[in-house]
């Protein structure tokens, strides 16, 4: 639904995306997660023809959003971190007013306003002036006016930027029953709302992609198979270590009969192995449970397992170790 490829974007001698390539498909809630001023804002506003590009090439439900930016814009709603509201304005007339805009046919306004109000829980707000709104209840105006002409995908700046905690879980819970339609990409530097909201997340540092991990109940299992780095070597992504204390044996030996094991990403050995001990980290795919098959081949070959425990990886430490 999103092809994103090779993007560059400089102002004067400052570079602000670096080469920057990932792809949305149909259907995905997906985070776009970075530290303030990585370049979040930034590629939504390229994506959404807002500003262009430096270089490189993006498509939107295959349009391309350079050449055909008209046709982009129809299959796109956008929700800014700043969202453009007339305070003057009650919800309804903003919302029809933003459906002649987007050129919804006349006879077709009533229809899809009134589904936009439904589905962003304004039926009650509707006649009323946008000013008196609540910041939670101007966002959903703001969502609303991103649904009104029924767009295929969502891009969603910072949705939950500035709200009290009881609003950030509506809002969240608001854009997971608008995921169950649409695409939907949206920053955030917030890692628990990206985490309790989607199923994949982008994450970008200093202008680039520095991972693109799968979600499983907020948990990261696995590296996204279009995931892609610049200047950096991959990082394999797993949310889960195992820690080990073995003697009776060379460390080297111990680390190359681990090393073997199938589903271990990586082996670390954690010390220099002192008094015929030796602790190491191992790193594997978060899905299986190795331990039975760790333990076997430790017993099984004469050496001693003295300790032996699981870690997970926090989302926290995985950020961290992506973005510094």
């Amino acid at each position: 639904m999103i092809e994103v490829q090779n993007i560059t974007k400089n102002y004067g001698p400052f570079q602000a995306l670096k080469d920057i390539s990932f792809e949305v498909d149909k259907g995905q809630i997906v985070g776009f997660l970075g530290p303030n001023g990585a370049g979040k804002t930034t590629t939504m506003r390229i994506i959404t023809c807002f500003m262009p590009a430096s270089s490189g090439h993006i498509t939107v439900a295959g349009h391309d959003v350079f050449k055909e930016s008209r046709e982009v814009r129809k299959r796109i709603g956008y929700l800014p971190e700043n969202v453009p509201l007339y305070p003057e304005m009650t919800v309804t007339k903003y919302l029809k007013y933003m459906a002649k805009i987007r050129n919804v046919p006349r006879g077709s306004i009533k229809g899809q306003l009134d589904n936009a109000i439904e589905a962003c829980g304004l039926t009650e707000r509707r006649h009323q002036i946008i000013g008196q709104l609540s910041r939670g209840f101007r966002q959903r105006v703001g969502l609303a006016q991103a649904l009104i002409h029924e767009p295929d995908v969502l891009i969603l700046d910072e949705p939950t930027s500035g709200l009290d905690p009881r609003q950030i879980v509506e809002i969240r819970e608001l854009i997971k029953t608008l995921g169950k339609e649409r695409t939907i990409l949206f920053s955030t530097h917030i890692l628990p709302e990206a985490s309790m909201t989607c199923e994949r997340l982008i994450i970008i540092s200093r202008g680039q992609i520095t991972g693109d991990v799968q979600l499983k109940d907020g948990r990261a299992v696995s590296k996204h198979s279009d995931a892609s780095t610049a200047d950096t070597e991959d990082v394999p992504v797993t949310s889960a270590t195992l820690s080990l204390e073995v003697a009776g044996a060379a460390a080297d030996d111990i680390l190359n009969a681990l090393t073997d094991i199938p589903d271990v990403i990586q082996v670390e050995q954690t010390d220099a192995g002192t008094d015929d001990i030796a602790t190491f980290r191992l790193h594997y795919t978060s899905t299986t449970d190795i331990r039975a098959e760790v333990a076997e081949t430790i017993v099984g070959r004469g050496w001693q397992l003295l300790e032996m425990h699981t870690t997970e990886m926090s989302l926290e430490e995985l950020f961290l170790s992506l973005t510094a």
